[in-house]
């Protein structure tokens, strides 16, 4: 499913203008983006839950060239669904 196919559903389902309803995702996504942003946990009842999970520093090789390349730590969105899911 993409946003488009999102945005059609929420307005059919709700019988509002798909402009009303792409505000409406809009919001949801950035309301979610800004809560992990400051670090919190977002909790879907009967959906999932959105967490961060801070990811080690490592090192990798580049395939091509050979050279170890030092990749510094940094943060991941995980999804983890409920189990009805």
């Amino acid at each position: 499913m993409t946003r488009k196919d999102l945005i059609d559903k929420v307005a059919e389902e709700f019988g509002i203008k798909k402009k009303d309803a792409e505000a409406v995702v809009k919001f949801l996504f950035k309301e979610i983006t800004e809560a992990l942003k400051k670090g919190e946990r977002v909790s879907i009842q009967g959906f999932g839950v959105f967490d961060l999970k801070e990811q080690k520093e490592r090192k990798i090789r580049n395939p091509r060239t050979g050279e170890v390349i030092e990749v510094p730590r940094k943060k991941k969105v995980y999804f983890r669904p409920t189990f009805k899911l």
